[in-house]
């Protein structure tokens, strides 16, 4: 896994924390080590603050408030894990990440607060994003 996710921070996608949250059968196993690694000190996690709220829709949705309590509490107080807050000049970057990359606006954040936490690796399941330079997209089905 190592070799896939360089060493520095790792940005993961939103798919990530869902896969791990509500333990999907495919995808926890993949997903479990992040985790696990930035929890012991051994790596750090890094996400937007748009992630929060893709994950809490659903749940508000359904009105499964323990659910949002979950993903808020991962999000929020997780050790190893920072969530990169969105202000004017991440939203600028994003933009220009669209622009240049075509990216859809939840990836164009995604990256934006990547670069701006200088991650080496992102952690998706999102084939539709581009190569980025700088950053080594890396698609969860080659971490098994």
């Amino acid at each position: 896994m190592r070799a896939l996710v360089r060493d520095g921070p790792v940005a993961v996608d939103t798919c990530v924390f869902i896969y791990f949250i509500e333990s999907d059968p495919e995808w926890l196993p993949v997903v479990r080590p992040l985790f696990a690694s930035a929890g012991t000190g051994d790596g750090s996690l890094v996400t937007s603050s748009l992630t929060l709220h893709e994950v809490l829709v659903i749940p508000y949705r359904s009105g499964d408030l323990a659910l949002a309590a979950r993903y808020e509490g991962l999000l929020t107080r997780s050790r190893g894990l920072a969530m990169i807050e969105m202000d004017r000049p991440m939203v600028r970057a994003a933009a220009q990440l669209r622009a240049r990359y075509r990216l859809k606006m939840p990836d164009s954040f995604q990256i934006a607060a990547a670069l701006a936490a200088r991650c080496t690796s992102f952690v998706t399941n999102d084939r539709k994003i581009p190569d980025i330079p700088g950053l080594r997209i890396v698609q969860l089905n080659e971490l098994v």
